[in-house]
């Protein structure tokens, strides 16, 4: 089963867990937010995928969906293209108004200078990165024009739970490193740019039709239905970024139609619905009574310890 991106469902997510949507995707910008809180008592994270949308624009979507720009804790980039990274960046984090942490991979901060991101906080990750104890992802350098594009697996814990996202877009070529990544996460989103019929047949300049399918730019639906296929994701596949020139979301379907999970479109203007991310159950450790022994010091988790 096939959904298209819908603003049905705009309300904020329920307090508890982890919760995904695309705010939009496509050639035009792209944004996706995330949103974690490990119990009613926690508070509430969120995350920004990607700012290729104009602050205002993004606000305005956000306060929709029930959050504030005041709300957001991090923007995640996973390149700097201006697609993902809107210009109006540079001055929208002050006081007053957005606050969040620019996350930019290592080998995009000479980038990042240029682009005047480094007047804001911006911190930099390499093979992993820490949003809280609670939220944290593994990240895999891929191929895509000559910076290379970061992609994500992001496991967020509750107190009786733990929930996987994987999340790959211009990712050039879905070879071994990022299946390994990113297989058997709950929820995939990954980009299905191109139907390649179409790509041979629009009348793009030769250069720009290498640049989308040499091997350093996008995947075609095939490459990535392939690669969804060997991911497995075990709940939902959500696409990112389709072509409005050379693809169809029909032509996207038909190729992930074996997926073997529900499949859900993006779009570049249209929000998707918030996806719960379910995940899969922890043990919970019984609460100790009062005829426990009591730990000495030395028992106690170390301060660098997460102790779920």
């Amino acid at each position: 089963m096939t959904t298209r991106a819908s603003d049905d469902a705009p309300q904020p997510p329920p307090v508890t867990g982890l919760f995904f949507c695309v705010l939009a995707s496509g050639s035009s910008g792209n944004c996706s937010v995330l949103v974690h809180r490990t119990g009613p008592e926690a508070p509430r994270r969120v995350v920004l995928l990607d700012a290729g949308l104009s602050p205002r624009r993004t606000g305005r979507l956000l306060s929709e969906r029930g959050i504030r720009p005041d709300e957001v804790d991090d923007i995640v980039f996973t390149h700097l293209d201006t697609d993902h990274c809107h210009a109006g960046w540079a001055s929208a984090i002050r006081p007053g108004g957005w606050r969040a942490r620019l996350r930019v991979h290592r080998r995009h901060m000479g980038r990042a200078e240029r682009a005047g991101l480094l007047f804001n906080p911006t911190e930099p990750f390499d093979d992993s990165l820490t949003i809280d104890r609670g939220l944290s992802a593994r990240v895999g350098m891929m191929a895509h024009d000559e910076l290379g594009v970061a992609a994500f697996r992001f496991a967020a814990r509750t107190h009786a739970a733990e929930a996987h996202l994987g999340f790959a877009t211009d990712v050039g070529r879905a070879g071994p490193g990022l299946i390994g990544l990113l297989k058997g996460v709950d929820l995939l989103a990954i980009e299905s740019n191109y139907c390649p019929e179409m790509q041979a047949l629009s009348d793009r300049p030769e250069f720009l039709k290498r640049r989308i399918t040499g091997g350093s730019g996008h995947l075609s639906n095939q490459e990535s239905a392939r690669a969804s296929r060997s991911i497995c994701p075990r709940e939902r596949l959500v696409l990112l970024h389709l072509s409005r020139q050379c693809n169809t979301p029909e032509a996207a379907s038909r190729s992930h139609a074996d997926s073997g999970c529900p499949v859900s479109l993006s779009d570049q203007h249209t929000p998707t619905p918030w996806y719960r991310i379910a995940g899969r159950a922890c043990r919970v450790e019984p609460e100790p009574t009062a005829s426990a022994p009591v730990r000495s010091l030395f028992d106690l988790p170390s301060a660098g310890g997460a102790a779920w």
